[in-house]
């Protein structure tokens, strides 16, 4: 099991050294998160911030929860993430989904593609473009909402130890979706959610086993790794916080991501201090 810490809020100086924080004290993951405009919460640009938390740690994955990538253009969030990738040594991974409805940047915006069909008939064309570009290319894909045709991208992401050529890509997934499900078993790992549940119900032991028996059913064993990667926020006793992170690892989730977005709470202050805490022993 891996705990990381999503930085929610501060000035863009304060979340970049939360990622320097978090490496001192031991977590595995440091993430930004993606929005424009949503529900008057202080955004800053997730591809800026993970460029500067790159270059000032050495260690901990970076990444951003979640990218919304039908409202990016693919091949800019391919040259981004590859950038991102050599800065930081191959420490990337990409958390990606639909995007929130209500963001301004979708919402007040006639243009964007607002139902959730289209938007995720956006991502499947996003994620065959990203695919495609993370091999060098060229890109040839006709989907349906983009074609790309001849395009080549030098340089490639930074091979893993593991062997994946590609920067790690982790969908999220409404759980049982076939649909959303069969998206991230093609990728390598997934961000699951509870369908129809509402966004702020954690995911309980028994959950995760049920997401890990889909993952074993559907996803050719030689696939290479694949993530499980549960988001809540853990208790500020050590060892619930402990018996918590145990129970989900003993289900089959391998990433833990403490994520707080109560203002109220999660103050830029009390979120550097909860990392110079560290996580819960495993």
């Amino acid at each position: 099991m891996r705990i990381g810490f999503v930085a929610s809020f501060g000035t863009a100086q304060q979340v970049v050294e939360m990622a320097e924080v978090a490496e001192e004290h031991g977590w595995d993951g440091w993430f930004t998160w993606d929005g424009v405009d949503i529900g008057g919460m202080p955004s800053w640009d997730p591809w800026a911030l993970m460029a500067a938390a790159a270059v000032r740690t050495r260690r901990i994955t970076l990444g951003a929860m979640v990218l919304a990538l039908p409202r990016r253009r693919p091949w800019v969030v391919a040259k981004q993430a590859v950038t991102v990738d050599h800065l930081s040594g191959g420490r990337l991974v990409l958390p990606v989904g639909l995007g929130v409805a209500d963001d301004g940047a979708v919402a007040a915006v006639p243009a964007e593609r607002r139902t959730l069909r289209e938007r995720a008939e956006l991502l499947d064309d996003d994620l065959a473009v990203l695919a495609q570009a993370f091999t060098g290319g060229p890109v040839h894909h006709r989907g349906q909402h983009l074609h790309v045709d001849g395009m080549r991208f030098d340089p490639r992401p930074l091979p893993r130890p593991d062997g994946r050529t590609h920067v790690p890509v982790w969908p999220v997934a409404a759980f049982p979706s076939e649909r959303s499900m069969g998206r991230a078993v093609r990728w390598d790992g997934v961000v699951p959610q509870l369908r129809g549940a509402p966004e702020a119900q954690e995911m309980t032991p028994a959950d995760v086993e049920a997401v890990v028996a889909w993952v074993r059913e559907h996803r050719d064993p030689g696939s290479g790794p694949f993530d499980v990667v549960v988001q809540g926020v853990l208790p500020d006793d050590p060892v619930q916080a402990r018996d918590r992170v145990q129970a989900l690892e003993g289900a089959g989730a391998t990433w833990f991501v403490d994520s707080r977005w109560d203002p109220a709470t999660a103050t830029p202050e009390a979120l550097l201090s909860r990392l110079r805490q560290g996580p819960p022993a495993t």
